[in-house]
């Protein structure tokens, strides 16, 4: 199974780019948001893949990050939701956006994506609210523009802290987020857990 992709930009288009390796074009679906960071044709690229065997085609998703991929894997574990859909909410959403709307239950960001209705919107949130994908990034979207935490940083050691004291990982992550927004992005891994032990006995 194709699992890494480095090469140089073919070509993209709408929901696609071709990245040539060694001479090989291999057509990749992605999301608009990994689209829009693709350097231009002929540049060094590098996507990680998921790789989709069928009975009559294989396809390639390609994804600019580990949690991005982590929640395609996951978004299509609902029913309903396709590699389509989940792309389309991977558009509109970025991964640590898309963590926040779930924790908070927040079905608006959700039916930004096309072909995601309310009645699909409420089903996403209902079967991923206890949910966090493997290798996620759990990173507050109000502490910062946004590429995330790195694992050991102060938010995502804040919310290991909170999971450890029995508290479930969407629960964790918002009231972490809800922590960051006072306190600032920079504030100690002590302070975030103890303001998001008090946002949790709200």
């Amino acid at each position: 199974m194709i699992a890494k992709l480095t090469g140089k930009l073919d070509s993209s288009g709408d929901g696609w780019a071709v990245v040539d390796v060694g001479g090989v074009g291999y057509q990749v679906f992605c999301s608009g948001r990994t689209l829009a960071q693709l350097p231009g044709p002929g540049e060094p690229v590098s996507l990680l893949i998921d790789t989709v065997v069928r009975e009559d085609h294989i396809h390639l998703y390609g994804f600019e990050s580990e949690g991005e991929r982590a929640w395609f894997r996951l978004l299509q574990t609902v029913q309903g939701v396709g590699a389509r859909v989940a792309l389309g909410l991977l558009t509109v959403l970025a991964a640590d956006e898309l963590a926040q709307a779930i924790a908070a239950g927040d079905r608006p960001p959700l039916t930004r994506a096309s072909g995601v209705g309310p009645k699909l919107a409420d089903r996403i949130l209902a079967e991923l609210k206890d949910k966090m994908p493997v290798g996620a990034a759990l990173v507050p979207a109000a502490m910062g523009s946004g590429a995330g935490v790195a694992a050991g940083a102060p938010a995502a050691d804040a919310i290991s802290a909170l999971v450890n004291l029995g508290y479930r990982q969407t629960e964790a992550h918002g009231a972490v987020v809800a922590a960051a927004q006072g306190l600032g992005a920079e504030a100690p891994v002590a302070a975030l857990i103890r303001a998001g032990l008090r946002e949790l006995a709200q």
